[in-house]
C-alpha cells in the first residue's frame, strides 16, 4: 500500500493544492473550466482508496453512524463526487440541483427567519430613543447584530455550512421569545415555491416594533457558489407621544454572499458587496462587506456609515469590525475615530441570544416545519440516507400532486398569514429609490410583493382543526 503522503507526491497534489488556494483568493479571474478540472482531479484522487485515503478537500459534511457499512460510505462518497461535478459544470440557478442527502441540514429554510430577532432587547431598543439620528444608529446596530446568527451560526455549530431543507409551499415556522423586552412573536411562511420565497413577520407586543419581509435566493457558480439574495425587510417603529404616534419605517436590503471553502470540504458563508437601511426620518446606513484577502484583510469584515439620505459625505456615525466577532460604533467619520468618539462596542461572541420557544411537535400545526419534516430530520441525524430519500420523496410527491390538482381545478394555494399586494407599496414608493429596491419589490423573482396580513392572522388564531382536517392535510399536503 502506498503511503498517502507518497501518493500525493506521485499525483502532484501539492501543485493542485496551490492552484486550488489561488482559486479561492482570485476567484473572479479563474475560468470555471479550471475549477471543474481541479474538482475532477480531486475526485479521482479520492476514489483511489476510499477506506484509507482521506483527502481533506472532499471531507464529507456528515458523520456515518457506527453501524454504517463501507458500501454505504462509498455510495455517499460517489454521490458527493457527482454533486461536485454537477456544480462545476452547471449553468443557471443552483437551487434547481438536488443535493446528496448526506450534506443536508435537518433544519428547514423557514427557520432562518428567526435569526432576525435572536436578541429582542437590541431589536426593540430603538423604540426608546427619542432622537431620530440615534434611533437610526440603534437600528443599524441591531441589523449588524443579526448577521452572525443569520450567516455563521450553522457553520460554527456543525463545522461547516450544510444545505437546509427546501420548504414546501405553505410550510410554517412559529415561535416566540420572552425576556426583558417582553414577548416577541415570529411567523414565517413559505409563500412561493416556483420561485421559492419565504415571508416573515416579527412583532414585539410591548413596544409595537414590527419587522416584516420576504426573501429568495438565486445561486450560481463562477469559481465558487455565489448567492444573490432577493427581497427586503421593513422595520416599523412607533415614535412620538401617546397622543400622536407616528410609524417610522426602515427599508432594509440584503447583502450578497458567496461560499468559501467549497473545494476544501469546509464550506462557510462570506458576505460581499453592500446593503442599505433607509429610514422615513431621513437617514441612510450603507454597509460594505469584505473577507480575508491574499495578503490583507480579515474574515467577515464590515465598514458602515450612517448619514442624512442623499448626503453620503456627511457621516454621523461609522462602524468598523467583524460581524462574527466584534464591531465598534463611532460618532462622525472614520478618520476621527478615537476613544473619545467611541459610542459603543458590540461583542457578537459574548452576547447571549434569547431562547426561541416553539410548541411541542405533537401540538404544532401539521404544516409547521419541525412536525412536517420530523421523520426526515430524524433520519438525517441518524445518518440513515435511505430513509431520508424516502421521507423527502413522500412530501415532494404530495406537493407535485397537489399543484397538479390545483391547476386542474383552476385554484391556487391559500397563504395563511401573508398576501401578495397588487397596489403600490407605500414604503417602497417613499424609500425604494434611495435603497435601490424596485417599486414592484422584484415580485417576478419572489412570486409576489408579500406583506403580513393581520386579518388573515386573526382568522387563523381562532381556527381549530378537526381530526378529519388534520388527517387530510397530512395525506394531501405531506403524503404521510
Amino acid at each position: 500500500m502506498i503511503a498517502p503522503s507518497r501518493l500525493l507526491q506521485i499525483l502532484g497534489y501539492d501543485l493542485l493544492y496551490q492552484r486550488a488556494t489561488s482559486l479561492t483568493v482570485a476567484a473572479r479571474s479563474i475560468e470555471i473550466k479550471l475549477v471543474g478540472r481541479a474538482i475532477e482531479f480531486i475526485i479521482k484522487i479520492n476514489s483511489l482508496n476510499h477506506s484509507t485515503f482521506n483527502v481533506r478537500v472532499l471531507r464529507k459534511s456528515s458523520t456515518m453512524s457506527s453501524s454504517g457499512s463501507a458500501a454505504a460510505s462509498q455510495a455517499s462518497s460517489g454521490s458527493w463526487s457527482a454533486f461536485l461535478k454537477s456544480i462545476a459544470s452547471f449553468n443557471g440557478d443552483l437551487s434547481s440541483l438536488t443535493a446528496p442527502p448526506f450534506i443536508l441540514s435537518s433544519q428547514s429554510l423557514t427557520e432562518f427567519s428567526s435569526y432576525w430577532a435572536t436578541h429582542p432587547p437590541i431589536f426593540t431598543a430603538p423604540a426608546a430613543e427619542p432622537d431620530p439620528a440615534k434611533r437610526a444608529m440603534l437600528v443599524l446596530k441591531w441589523f449588524l447584530s443579526t448577521l452572525k446568527y443569520q450567516y455563521a451560526s450553522r457553520s460554527e455549530q456543525f463545522g461547516n455550512e450544510k444545505k437546509p431543507l427546501n420548504p414546501f409551499l405553505g410550510e410554517l415556522f412559529l415561535g416566540s421569545w420572552t425576556d426583558e423586552a417582553g414577548e416577541t412573536t415570529l411567523i414565517s411562511e413559505q409563500v412561493s415555491h416556483h420561485p421559492p420565497a419565504t415571508a416573515y413577520c416579527i412583532q414585539n407586543s410591548r413596544t409595537g416594533v414590527q419587522l416584516e419581509g420576504y426573501n429568495a435566493q438565486k445561486a450560481t457558480f463562477k469559481s465558487t457558489i455565489i448567492v444573490k439574495q432577493i427581497g427586503h425587510a421593513v422595520l416599523t417603529i412607533p415614535v412620538g407621544s401617546a397622543e400622536n404616534v407616528q410609524q417610522e419605517r426602515y427599508l432594509i436590503t440584503l447583502p450578497s454572499l458567496h461560499i468559501e471553502g467549497l473545494i476544501f470540504g469546509a464550506p462557510f458563508i462570506e458576505l460581499d458587496g453592500s446593503s442599505y437601511i433607509c429610514s422615513s426620518s431621513g437617514y441612510t446606513a450603507k454597509i460594505d462587506y469584505s473577507g480575508k484577502g491574499w495578503l490583507s484583510g480579515k474574515k467577515n469584515s464590515i465598514l458602515a456609515t450612517l448619514y442624512p439620505t442623499g448626503k453620503e459625505k456627511d457621516v454621523l456615525y461609522n462602524v468598523t469590525g467583524q460581524w462574527t466577532k466584534e464591531f465598534e460604533i463611532y460618532e462622525g467619520p472614520a478618520k476621527k475615530n478615537s476613544s473619545s468618539t467611541l459610542v459603543t462596542t458590540y461583542n457578537a461572541v459574548g452576547t447571549a441570544q434569547s431562547e426561541l420557544k416553539i410548541a411541542p411537535i405533537e401540538e404544532q400545526h401539521p404544516l409547521e416545519s419541525r412536525r412536517a419534516w420530523a421523520k426526515v430530520a430524524e433520519a438525517i441525524q441518524a445518518g440513515d440516507m435511505d430513509t431520508v430519500s424516502v421521507e423527502k420523496g413522500k412530501i415532494e410527491n404530495a406537493q407535485r400532486n397537489l399543484r397538479n390538482k390545483e391547476r386542474s381545478e383552476n385554484r391556487s394555494w391559500e397563504r395563511r398569514y401573508f398576501s401578495a399586494i397588487a397596489r403600490q407599496d407605500v414604503t417602497l414608493e417613499a424609500l425604494g429609490q434611495a435603497a435601490g429596491v424596485a417599486l414592484d419589490g422584484d415580485q417576478d423573482k419572489t412570486g409576489g410583493l408579500w406583506r403580513y396580513d393581520s386579518v388573515k392572522a386573526a382568522n387563523v388564531s381562532t381556527q381549530a382543526l378537526t381530526s378529519e382536517e388534520l388527517q387530510k392535510i397530512e395525506k394531501e399536503v405531506l403524503g404521510h
